[in-house]
């Protein structure tokens, strides 16, 4: 005896579409459209007129060149951690994998207190830098230090995976067929990780773009130097000037997109060579 279940399936994705778009629209949708609303209050001019300030345009500057650095070093240390997790036994190995996911539960504010005590000029790192005139805290170079750490465990985390699926018949083979070990991970074992190498890079990178809690101790709030835009946000909300406070969003938001628009695209042009 056959049973109907068509209409059952149609109410539950009725449901389930419902829920989805639901919590969408209340999440992201609503609050990114009243972003928009309140920056065009005064107008594409008056948007164009706040980013002619000097401070704001080296806060823009600061942002996005710093959170590409740490973008690019996460790729290559994520990928490294993720490598060296699942291709190599050693002790302690568990207590590594376990510390890797700190930064996702650390307070930034911890992460950022701690950095700072480290890599300051009396520090236990900064001190040994500082007596070669090289200073860490309260400049880029600790802006970039505090994204990495906030950051590679997403590389980590999309790689390690996909690594650990990796038929080990692929390396075989191309060695069998005489290519060298550049050659079988270049040709053969790349091709396969990019897609996901380039989604756990794509979320560091957004991530460094709005990091606030870690970065704005370590950073030293310098105006035209090493004040960030999520920072000047926040001042700008507490000297009540609210229209430029969303303009400074706003174009995060829409520069941000930008960047996570071309990482999709050679993602999934990377993907459909595989396929």
């Amino acid at each position: 005896m056959l049973i109907e279940t068509r209409p059952y399936k149609k109410i539950h994705f009725g449901i389930s579409l419902g829920l989805t778009v639901f919590y969408s629209s209340a999440v992201v949708i609503i609050p990114l459209l009243g972003l928009f609303i309140h920056s065009l209050g005064i107008g594409v001019s008056g948007i164009l007129e706040v980013f002619s300030d000097e401070r704001i345009r080296s806060a823009l500057f600061l942002s996005f060149s710093v959170g590409i650095i740490s973008a690019i070093l996460n790729l290559f240390i994520g990928f490294l951690f993720a490598w060296v997790l699942v291709r190599y036994n050693f002790p302690f190995k568990k207590l590594l994998d376990t510390l890797i996911d700190l930064p996702f539960t650390l307070p930034t504010a911890v992460a950022g207190i701690a950095l700072t005590t480290i890599y300051s000029q009396k520090g236990i790192i900064g001190s040994y830098f500082e007596t070669w005139g090289i200073k860490i805290a309260y400049t880029p170079i600790g802006i970039v230090i505090a994204l990495v750490f906030i950051g590679f465990p997403f590389v980590v985390r999309t790689v390690q995976p996909v690594i650990e699926e990796l038929p080990k018949e692929l390396e075989e083979s191309a060695r069998c067929l005489g290519a060298t070990p550049f050659q079988t991970f270049y040709k053969v074992l790349l091709p396969e990780l990019w897609p996901s190498i380039l989604a756990g890079t794509g979320m560091a990178f957004a991530r460094s773009i709005g990091e606030y809690g870690s970065v704005v101790f370590i950073s030293g709030n310098i105006p035209g130097k090493t004040e960030i835009l999520p920072l000047l946000i926040v001042t700008k909300l507490e000297q009540y000037e609210y229209e430029k406070a969303t303009s400074i969003a706003l174009v995060m938001l829409l520069t941000s997109f930008a960047f996570m628009f071309l990482i999709n695209l050679l993602q999934d042009r990377a993907s459909k060579k595989l396929s």
